[in-house]
């Protein structure tokens, strides 16, 4: 909606929405821990109430978004935190509807007004008579200008540096979180990458620096010769710095980006690339957007913007780049590299054209572990005249990208009716970091309706990688995550009501047993009907919920749970009606948890906790948030759930890694079969960074307003 990052920073800023910071920062570690504890924070101004609605819990969070002024080591500026609130996303893609704050175009009813208007193109009512023709006509004629259109003229190109110059060092690239890139503290030898040709091994260099919020632009080699090629494909992809002119791209198998590298590697040639960074408002959510295929980036780019976005030629790779682009790096991809799922301490030598990239502090609230990925080799730097470096971090939600991902899930639930036409509603809960849990609301009419739900929600698109999916009946609130869990432990039996199957997972799970792929696990938490009885479990009462523990047995039921050895402590929420505990044990090896399952499930009383978590001393089972993030993050259940009668109990503890042990069949077929790979451990900030933003809290002057960017 808005053409720059210059003009969108201003209508934050003129909003409220935006504080700079005027006084010297470090970009190693110090502007992330600034941007994580403002993330956290109740947000300037609320969104929209239709937004407010479908996030009733953490609606206002977000803090405002950040500018710093004077970043060591660079020229430039960086902003961060800019789409991390639902206003400020809601300003970014033009449906708040404050014309008086922003500018005309924008439109009421936050991410369900744009939702509404993909609705009209994807389920346009024929016209009637010519009078509604002429209404169709007049709707559906905006759509003519949102095009990509070419343009000689560039911002993004007004300064220059090619070859030699191209200096990654003028940018002010950020390390999120202490072990970024170093792979050394998490196991693997520090000299993988010591003899790799233009990797600079100098501190500057070797500090774990990422670009993070670039929009990065790919083609497919059979458009090389298109002045307009329709495979421009737009993703977002973490990129670290290695030297001057080098940068590790890491891009998942199952991204178009990688997809067009496996292309190109075909043909045996290097693969042009280039990482913008800034533009239109729309870029970074039209980059992250779960498009159906053919579907351009750019196209829906275009529609969030009203208009088409002006692109130009790169100077020295054959892609154009959106011109109003703050920076673009242009450059070349190897693909002489070899392919993930890469140890060095067991696989050989990396082999040419790749670096072993990361650790990463990423948006699971873990560390991505490294992995072997292409050198980028970088052929120009340009940008505008006096540019603004806009970045982000994830971590531990909420951050800027949760706000991203809800975006998405509202405004392309009419595109998911499409595909599972059986769903009313859904919600993508805090806990779950977005593929580790989906709520899914139905109008049920049949028996096993949730089931059918749930397989087509594990074959749509994006979804297609969620781990655990909670289907809900219609008079249920998908958006109250604590309704949902709750309804888990009352309605949904774990030896009746359970589905488990296996498939592709998220390649950041790092509780799969293997890359990418793993159990996945379906909660009907809708009430039973006939013909979803077992021989051994018949229905519930579907006129009321199984009976609870009181107050006082659900004290002497924790007295008997905290007995146990090695509980260090035990939660029964209330909230979740007392059918959900959380333990946290204390463990040497990883067989003692089958242990204490073991005492747990020997506990009686009247009514027990139909489910059962295991969790490291370290987590706060008091926060019942705290405690599904871990849980989710955790565990596959293949491997890490038991079922005992009318229970089950997951170990969502951090195990050791174990290969697989196949049994005669040459399959797993218990627990202790499937492997567990290299754990990675939970995102921290080092103590003496935090200990440096306290003591300049008051300095930075965040909690005050200031006046405009020049």
């Amino acid at each position: 909606m808005f053409r720059t990052t210059r003009e969108f920073a201003l209508a934050l800023e003129s909003a409220g929405e935006l504080r700079r910071v005027t006084v010297p920062v470090s970009p190693i570690l110090e502007i992330a821990a600034i941007a994580d504890r403002v993330s956290k924070t109740r947000c300037y101004e609320l969104p929209s109430p239709p937004t407010r609605a479908k996030d009733p819990r953490f609606h206002d969070r977000g803090g405002v978004a950040l500018l710093f002024e004077k970043v060591r080591g660079s020229k430039m500026p960086v902003l961060i935190n800019a789409f991390g609130s639902y206003r400020r996303m809601e300003v970014a893609l033009g449906c708040h509807g404050d014309a008086n704050l922003y500018e005309d175009g924008h439109i009421s009813g936050g991410y369900e007004g744009l939702a509404a208007k993909i609705a009209e193109l994807t389920k346009p009512a024929p016209p009637r008579s010519l009078g509604e023709a002429l209404t169709m006509l007049k709707r559906f004629a905006p759509l003519l200008k949102i095009a990509p259109r070419t343009v000689r003229k560039a911002r993004c190109q007004e300064i220059v540096y090619a070859g030699d110059s191209a200096d990654l060092s003028i940018l002010p690239i950020i390390k999120c979180w202490p072990l970024d890139g170093d792979f050394a503290a998490l196991g693997y030898p520090a000299d993988v990458n010591n003899n790799i040709p233009g990797i600079n091994r100098s501190p500057d260099f070797q500090q774990g620096r990422y670009i993070t919020l670039a929009h990065i632009h790919t083609i497919h080699p059979d458009d090389i010769d298109n002045p307009k090629p329709a495979s421009h494909n737009v993703g977002m992809y973490r990129v670290q710095v290695l030297s001057k002119n080098r940068l590790a791209m890491h891009w998942h198998m199952h991204h178009d980006g990688a997809s067009h590298w496996r292309a190109w590697k075909k043909l045996g040639k290097r693969m042009p690339v280039a990482i913008a960074l800034g533009g239109e408002s729309v870029l970074p959510f039209a980059a992250t957007a779960p498009l159906p295929p053919g579907i351009s980036e750019l196209l829906f780019a275009g529609f969030l913007n009203r208009e088409g976005i002006p692109m130009a030629r790169a100077k020295t790779v054959p892609i154009r780049v959106p011109a109003n682009s703050e920076i673009v790096i242009e450059g070349f991809v190897s693909t002489d590299a070899g392919f993930v799922n890469y140890d060095p301490r067991t696989d050989g030598p990396l082999g040419p054209g790749a670096v072993f990239e990361g650790p990463f502090g990423d948006h699971t609230g873990y560390y991505s572990m490294p992995d072997r990925y292409p050198i980028m080799e970088v052929t120009a730097i340009t940008h505008r005249r006096n540019p603004i470096y806009p970045t982000t971090i994830v971590g531990l939600p909420p951050q800027e990208d949760y706000y991203l991902g809800k975006a998405t899930e509202r405004i392309f639930l009419p595109l998911l009716k499409t595909i599972v036409p059986d769903i009313e509603d859904y919600h993508l809960p805090l806990f779950g970091a977005f593929h580790n849990a989906a709520c899914v609301q139905i109008d049920k009419t049949y028996p096993l309706h949730a089931r059918r739900v749930m397989h087509a929600c594990w074959g749509a698109g994006q979804m297609s990688w969620t781990k655990n999916i909670f289907v809900v009946d219609a008079d249920a609130n998908a958006h109250d995550a604590l309704e949902v869990m709750r309804l888990a432990g009352q309605r949904c039996h774990p030896a009746r009501d359970l589905e488990i199957t296996r498939g592709p997972l998220d390649i950041l799970d790092h509780a799969a047993p293997f890359l990418g792929a793993g159990t996945k696990l379906g909660f009907d938490c809708t009430r039973k009907i006939r013909g979803e009885q077992s021989a051994e479990i018949p229905l519930d009462d579907r006129s009321a919920p199984p009976p609870a523990l009181s107050d006082a047995d659900a004290s002497v039921y924790l007295e008997s749970v905290r007995a146990i050895a090695n509980i260090a402590d035990a939660s029964l929420p209330a909230e979740l009606a007392r059918t959900w505990l959380f333990v946290s044990i204390t463990k040497e090896h990883d067989a003692d948890a089958d242990t204490i399952a073991d005492a747990l499930f020997r506990i009686v009383t009247d009514a027990p906790p139909r489910y059962i978590v295991m969790l490291d001393d370290t987590v706060n089972i008091d926060n019942i948030d705290e405690a599904l993030f871990h849980w989710c993050a955790n565990t596959d259940a293949a491997r890490d759930m038991r079922i005992h009668h009318d229970r089950a109990c997951f170990d969502a503890t951090t195990k050791s890694p174990r290969p697989a042990i196949e049994s005669s069949s040459g399959t797993a077929t218990n627990a202790y079969d499937w492997p567990v790979r290299a754990w990675p451990p939970v995102i921290e900030m080092s103590k003496d960074i935090l200990d440096l933003v306290d003591q300049r809290w008051f300095e930075y002057r965040i909690e005050e307003g200031n006046h405009t960017i020049q």
